[in-house]
């Protein structure tokens, strides 16, 4: 398996409803499972989610001074925090960020994280294009969550790509910032930075302002129901890919029981 372009059979479209108390370790821990089965034989599979309100944060900023009682804070105020299994730095979610996970097959030896990163980028600037023709990869200085293909118009992100890889099998997974304000959720993030840092003056991203924006302020995207449309019709020509029949929905449910131990795994290794 050589990645993206190369698909050993149609790619499901999945995406997850919207729901309000959600704990946004759910989602990744269904990502876990749809791993699994994929490296099991499974189709390659395109997952959509979005969140209401939560705090995903990189294992280096659960090793930060004041971390644990920065999350907790959060939590008091309403927040959804974990810490993701996935590479990256801090990141903010809300109903406007749509999450985009591509989970593939992959053979031994066959690593090629460049590689990676560069189609999902592309992907992702082919459901821009509908509004903009402008957005770029490379990493933008002052921006949360900072990679090599953050992605940008005009100097400003709107989107991170990270990855997470099984023995069989691997995640390539972005957020995209639809709507809402960028300098609001830049703000969010270096607040929580200067709390969990406790002066500490190096182990984590220094955020800016003007560094982050929105699709809708960027470049005109009406909404993130509009976004997740457009990724949709470009996986299906990129991809061959469809969306999820009943059966499959079925096929993909994740017991409640395996679900409750994937979470319970994430949190003794990564929030303990």
């Amino acid at each position: 398996m050589s990645g993206m372009s190369e698909l050993p059979e149609e790619m499901i479209i999945v995406e997850a409803p919207l729901l309000q108390g959600e704990d946004i370790l759910d989602h990744f821990a269904r990502e876990e499972y749809y791993c699994r089965l994929v490296g099991e034989g499974g189709p390659p599979l395109l997952h959509l989610w979005r969140h209401p309100q939560a705090m995903v944060l990189g294992l280096r900023d659960r090793r930060l001074p004041g971390a644990p009682a920065a999350m907790e804070r959060l939590r008091s105020e309403g927040w959804s925090v974990c810490v993701r299994p996935s590479g990256g730095a801090a990141v903010v979610l809300h109903p406007g960020v749509v999450n985009v996970s591509i989970i593939l097959p992959h053979a031994a030896g066959d690593l090629n994280i460049h590689r990676d990163f560069a189609r999902m980028a592309g992907f992702i600037r082919g459901a821009v294009q509908p509004w903009s023709g402008a957005a770029a990869a490379g990493e933008i200085a002052g921006a949360f969550c900072p990679g090599d293909y953050d992605i940008s118009i005009g100097g400003r992100k709107f989107c991170g790509i990270a990855q997470r890889r099984q023995l069989k099998a691997y995640i390539l997974t972005a957020f995209v910032i639809v709507s809402g304000q960028g300098d609001e959720m830049a703000g969010l993030v270096r607040h929580f930075y200067e709390e969990a840092s406790c002066g500490q003056q190096e182990g984590f991203p220094v955020v800016r302002g003007g560094t982050m924006a929105s699709l809708q302020e960027l470049a005109g995207v009406p909404s993130a129901e509009a976004f997740t449309a457009s990724l949709k019709q470009t996986a299906m020509q990129r991809f061959g890919a469809a969306e999820a029949a009943p059966e499959a929905l079925a096929r993909l449910a994740v017991p409640a029981g395996i679900l409750e131990e994937l979470k319970a795994g994430m949190r003794r290794k990564y929030d303990g």
